[in-house]
C-alpha cells in the first residue's frame, strides 16, 4: 500500500512537472510571437512598405519594452530539454548574458517610446530595438533549417 502510493506520488509529480515545463515553455513562446507580431508592421515602416504610424510604432515599443523582462524568467534549468523549443543550452550556460540582453531589449525600447516622435525619430532609434532581437536569436536560438 505504501509502495503504492509512494509510485502515485512519484507519478504526480512527474506530470506536474511535465505540465510545468511545457506551461513555461508556452509561455516564452506565446511572447515571442506577440513580439514578432510587432516586429512585423514596424520593420514595414522602416523599409518605406507601410506608412509611419506613431501609434503602432508606441504600441510595437510597449510590448518590446515589457515582454523582455518576463522572456528572460521563463528558462528554469527544468526547461532545459524540454521538447519543441528551438532555446540553445547557451541559455542556462551564460545565464547573465540572456538576461543582460533581454534586459537591454527593455531598457533600448523605453528609451525608444520617449525619443520617438516622427519618422526622422523612428527612423534612428527603432533599428537600437531591433538589433536586440538579432543579438539574442545569433546565440541563444537554434538557426532555422
Amino acid at each position: 500500500m505504501k509502495r503504492t502510493l509512494f509510485v502515485t506520488g512519484l507519478v504526480a509529480f512527474g506530470v506536474t512537472a511535465a505540465i510545468a515545463q511545457s506551461n513555461v515553455v508556452e509561455q516564452r513562446q506565446n511572447l515571442m510571437k506577440e513580439m514578432a507580431a510587432q516586429t512585423r508592421p514596424v520593420g514595414a515602416m522602416m523599409r518605406g512598405q507601410e506608412p509611419f504610424d506613431l501609434a503602432k510604432v508606441q504600441a510595437g515599443l510597449k510590448v518590446f519594452a515589457e515582454n523582455p523582462k518576463t522572456f528572460v524568467t521563463l528558462f528554469p534549468e527544468n526547461s532545459k530539454d524540454a521538447p519543441k523549443t528551438e532555446a540553445l543550452p547557451t541559455i542556462w550556460e551564460n545565464k547573465a548574458k540572456f538576461e543582460s540582453i533581454g534586459n537591454k531589449m527593455s531598457q533600448d525600447a523605453q528609451t525608444a517610446m520617449a525619443n520617438i516622435k516622427d519618422e526622422a525619430s523612428f527612423k534612428a532609434e527603432m533599428p537600437k530595438v531591433l538589433q536586440n532581437c538579432g543579438t539574442c536569436h545569433n546565440e541563444f536560438r537554434k538557426k532555422s533549417s
